[in-house]
């Protein structure tokens, strides 16, 4: 991709992330870099983030994504880079195991 292209990052959290305020955690961030998306708990304890901005930012994000808030205990990451949609505005949360943008 190009310098400044938008892009999408599609990614699953696993190990303790839930119940230690890991979607919060990743809305303050994105919303930090620019980025619009949303997070969501799993049924199986995942966190599943969607993100959409620059390259650079989606970097930074993923990077925070692999550290998570004080208690979290991430094991893997899961991801993949899309073109994105434009489909969002804002970073927030959706309700847990939500399908689809």
């Amino acid at each position: 991709m190009t310098e400044g292209a938008i892009e999408r990052l599609e990614a699953t959290v696993h190990g303790v992330v839930q119940g230690v305020g890991f979607r919060w955690f990743t809305v303050q961030r994105a919303t930090r870099l620019g980025l619009t998306g949303w997070a969501a708990n799993e049924s199986d304890g995942s966190v599943r983030v969607l993100a959409e901005g620059t390259g650079p930012a989606l970097d930074e994000l993923l990077a925070a994504l692999s550290e998570g808030p004080v208690g979290a205990q991430v094991a893997r990451i899961d991801h993949r880079r899309l073109p994105a949609t434009g489909g969002f505005t804002t970073f927030g949360i959706r309700s847990a195991g939500h399908r689809g943008d």
